[in-house]
């Protein structure tokens, strides 16, 4: 007997309700006219139906590729491909925690046992309130602020077990942590709203932006002639070329 088994072809995605579909069109036409080719603005698109159910659906796949004249293999090839489209609904709060070389080192590894743990749910699951997600994530270029953990793409530095376990628990109390640097928070489906490309009116939030900390800068600063704190007159040593007569 063969161990092959014959299902049912996969039925044609649902189209969203007509209300939901003008107005995400409204939004795809305003999206895609940013482009010179239409399907360059595929990713914005994906983040688009993600803001609308917190995840990209079927239905979602269905309309970005209505909206771009792709096949919905197409569409679904790239949704499988980034990792910040989700499959899954997500929380209100999608926790991400850095488990990649320095952060692991410095805890990561631990602060997400700990939040697993303590939340009774594992990678890429949601709690049952649909408040937080968590995801181990791989380096966020920000290793002198680590260990990292990100919620809804906004960092919180220099966390610990005990300092992580504290903020979703604040999370889900309703309290609004602020992120180490940039905006305040928002929901997972308005930050995906944001990273589609419209404006983030969240107050400060250019303003508020996130830049280098002071181990990221140091040879950045060496390179200039400058000064570090601490080390009056110190100079970054030229490189010798090799290869050059004496």
């Amino acid at each position: 007997m063969s161990d092959v088994q014959l299902g049912m072809p996969a039925l044609p995605a649902k189209p969203y309700p007509a209300e939901v579909h003008a107005r995400l069109a409204e939004d795809a036409k305003e999206l895609i006219g940013r482009y010179p080719v239409a399907r360059s603005a595929l990713l914005p698109l994906l983040h688009l139906v993600q803001a609308e159910e917190g995840c990209v659906t079927p239905t979602g796949i269905r309309f970005c590729a209505e909206q771009l004249e792709l096949t919905t293999a197409e569409v679904t090839a790239v949704a499988t491909f980034y990792t910040m489209y989700r499959r899954k609904p997500a929380g209100k709060y999608h926790v991400g925690v850095c488990t990649n070389t320095l952060c692991a080192v410095l805890g990561g590894d631990q602060i997400l046992d700990e939040l697993k743990r303590h939340l009774g749910i594992e990678n890429n699951e949601t709690t049952a309130d649909g408040e937080i997600s968590i995801e181990h994530i791989e380096c966020n270029a920000a290793c002198d602020y680590a260990p990292v953990v990100m919620v809804n793409w906004e960092f919180f530095d220099n966390q610990t077990p005990d300092s992580a376990r504290q903020l979703v628990d604040d999370l889900r109390a309703g309290h609004d942590p602020r992120p180490t640097r940039g905006a305040r928070l928002c929901s997972f489906k308005e930050t995906s709203r944001i990273l589609a490309g419209f404006p983030d009116e969240r107050p400060g939030a250019v303003d508020a932006s996130g830049a280098g900390g002071a181990p990221s800068l140091a040879g950045l600063r060496l390179a200039r002639g400058e000064a570090l704190p601490g080390t009056p007159g110190a100079k970054v040593v030229a490189p010798r070329h090799e290869g050059t007569e004496a």
